[in-house]
């Protein structure tokens, strides 16, 4: 029998505030904090020779052009983005294999003008539902009041938005690849720079490799990311409950986006496809905790959450890092640079986390692409062009995102009032809402 689903997404602020983040699925703390080890960091500045153990073992040491670390979608969209202009590359992935964890995404159309660019973009829609057309946005109040509804094709014919379950995403950028392009169990241990500005990168079995080009795609903890100097990511002061509800036939919404906005509270749920069953564990309490957070709302709402699988739903603290210029590192240094959350982690109000890593992954394959030709010199000449062109970028949209988040997570009764009496009513339109969607890049 088919099976269908729904993706829920219920952000609050968080109760006590402990002191870090710990490792439990349990309990959410407020704090992304890296390891203390060294383990990763292999000496104290990027600048230092390499020792002279690895001197000597250099004869082992495995030589690529391209070294991309982290198979998740920013690691693998930039490796098939190389692949497509001719570049070959190695991804080391630390899991044992592509993660299947995470719930879905919502892609925009700037998400899918680069999948298409990459080849898959068709292979993707023909498994998930299009927002379109006739069908909407749509805001309401918790007590179940409609306050503003749009419809996308209306306020931009081009305008495409699809839930995508993350998992299909990672095997689909994968099988484009090249057999054996992706190194499971691999997870880096140590980084270090020689006086020719070669990188070289040790791994947890032992393994030792050597790359012109060492690209971050490991995430909002990346270990790249932190031997570049960038600061830890900083929790913006509420969470996600995530989740991906079951229906035993076809699901019966329509395929809009519905968003529910209370005071410091606010739930949102999508359709995203007829058939497909999803593969996700985590602690059953976290559906009894969501759907506590919201039993007053409306009885759709606590439906998708009853109809929601226990071991379907997470929680996860959200966390963003602000580039100011001139006090944030460059997004490259020498031969290394960073790509998607591991630069530019920012919160999911404005549905750009997966876009924008998208978008980088295209930019930098078509800027590396010329470079490799040329010599070191033009590479890192293409590394500093990438960080300038995707900075003025990503720096607005990452504010925006938190200020957005921000407005809708107040719990003051009076501002909620004036937000949903007269902001949304009468104020917001999704055109200027969603002008960020643009984005237009150089085909592969």
């Amino acid at each position: 029998m088919a099976k269908s689903y729904a993706y829920l997404l219920l952000l609050n602020y968080p109760l006590p505030r402990p002191s870090s983040l710990s490792p439990s699925r349990h309990h959410l703390q407020p704090r992304i904090s890296f390891p203390q080890t060294q383990s990763f960091i292999g000496v104290g500045t990027r600048t230092k020779p390499i020792s002279a153990s690895m001197a000597e073992a250099q004869s082992s040491v495995r030589k690529e052009d391209v070294i991309i670390i982290g198979a998740g979608i920013a690691g693998l969209s930039t490796a098939l983005s190389l692949h497509r202009l001719g570049v070959g590359s190695l991804v080391v992935e630390q899991a044992e294999s592509l993660r299947t964890g995470g719930t879905s995404l919502t892609l925009f159309k700037n998400g899918w003008g680069v999948l298409d660019a990459m080849g898959v973009g068709n292979d993707l829609r023909s498994q998930f539902t299009e927002i379109k057309g006739l069908c909407r946005m749509v805001i309401k109040s918790e007590d179940g009041r409609e306050l503003r509804s749009f419809r996308f094709k209306d306020e931009d014919e081009s305008q495409e938005v699809r839930a995508v379950e993350r998992r299909i995403l990672l095997e689909t950028l994968a099988n484009q690849l090249p057999t054996n392009s992706i190194r499971f169990s691999s997870k880096l241990v140590k980084i270090e720079r020689n006086e020719t500005g070669e990188t070289f990168l040790e791994l947890e079995d032992g393994t030792r490799l050597s790359g012109k080009i060492v690209i971050g795609c490991d995430g909002i903890r990346s270990p790249v990311a932190k031997w570049m100097g960038f600061s830890e990511p900083t929790y913006v002061g509420h969470c996600a409950f995530r989740g991906l509800c079951f229906f035993p036939e076809r699901q019966p919404f329509e395929p809009r986006v519905e968003y529910i906005y209370g005071r410091g509270l606010r739930a949102g749920y999508v359709p995203v496809s007829p058939t497909k069953r999803p593969k996700i564990t985590d602690p059953s309490v976290l559906k009894k905790q969501a759907r506590e957070m919201v039993k007053n709302w409306s009885s759709e709402l606590l439906n998708i959450i009853d109809q929601t699988p226990d071991d379907t739903i997470i929680r996860t603290p959200l966390v963003d890092r602000w580039l100011w210029p001139a006090i944030s590192p460059p997004a490259s240094s020498g031969g290394v640079v960073l790509v998607g959350d591991a630069w530019h982690p920012m919160t999911p109000n404005l549905g750009q986390g997966a876009c924008c890593a998208l978008e980088d992954a295209v930019v930098l394959a078509r800027k590396l692409s010329d470079a490799l030709k040329l010599g070191p010199d033009s590479v890192e000449y293409a590394l500093r062009s990438y960080g300038n062109e995707r900075w003025p970028r990503i720096f607005p949209l990452t504010i925006r995102a938190h200020l957005v988040g921000s407005f809708l997570q107040w719990d003051n009764p009076v501002v909620c009032s004036v937000r949903d009496n007269v902001i949304i009513p009468k104020l917001v339109r999704l055109g200027p809402v969603l002008e960020h969607t643009n984005f237009e890049f150089e085909p592969l």
